[in-house]
């Protein structure tokens, strides 16, 4: 296990990035089920266990933009197929602080794996739980690196009354941390607004690669 991808999202979470110099630094994976890419400004993480040589040639042998090479499909085509692993599509990093006391929104934690947002959330996640609310559920549960993520879902009839945006918030409240995280898929614009409504900051774009 390596500890490093945590201390660089734990500092990014802070607004201490890594320099925008145009480099890919390669860390090892931070446990067996998370791989995959992590881009900022200029600078890009690649968290993998395959040799890290190889990671540099191929991206040495990325044709377009060198600072976009990281998350260009044929870098990710090659690693996909390298390590066996497959992905859902390039997110939207952001972050939030946490927010002391209790949420502004009436929420009741349940149990309900057969949901299928809960579903999903255990596969990428560990500690998982659930709160749900009229209309809507907010997740937390430990990911990449241990951090502390959310998700939320919103029934379609309860769309259009910013439930999202509460959901989002009640997350910053119900957090065992100092931050938590979040990602949206960039052309989910609806969910890109709610989230940042809720106070959730961009800090890059996230590339998970999944086992299995």
């Amino acid at each position: 296990m390596d500890g490093t991808l945590a201390k660089i999202l734990a500092a990014a979470a802070q607004g201490r990035f890594p320099p925008p110099d145009g480099a890919t630094t390669v860390v090892g994976q931070p446990d067996a089920r998370d791989a995959g890419v992590v881009a900022f400004t200029a600078h890009s993480v690649v968290f993998t266990d395959e040799d890290p040589g190889w990671v540099r040639d191929v991206l040495a042998a990325t044709p377009g933009d060198a600072l976009a090479a990281t998350m260009n499909p044929y870098f990710l085509s090659a690693l996909l197929a390298r390590s066996g692993r497959h992905m859902n599509t390039i997110d939207l990093l952001t972050v939030a602080d946490a927010l002391p006391g209790e949420p502004e929104i009436a929420l009741r934690e349940i149990e309900d794996p057969e949901h299928p947002r809960v579903a999903r959330a255990m596969k990428y996640r560990d500690e998982v739980r659930v709160w749900s609310a009229d209309g809507g559920v907010v997740i937390l549960g430990r990911g990449v690196a241990g951090r502390w993520e959310t998700a939320v879902e919103v029934a379609e009839e309860a769309r259009g009354r910013r439930l999202g945006e509460w959901l989002a918030r009640a997350a910053r409240h119900l957090v065992p941390d100092a931050v938590v995280w979040a990602q949206q898929s960039p052309g989910n614009a609806r969910s890109v607004r709610t989230f940042q409504a809720a106070g959730y900051r961009p800090v890059g774009s996230e590339a998970l690669l999944v086992a299995g």
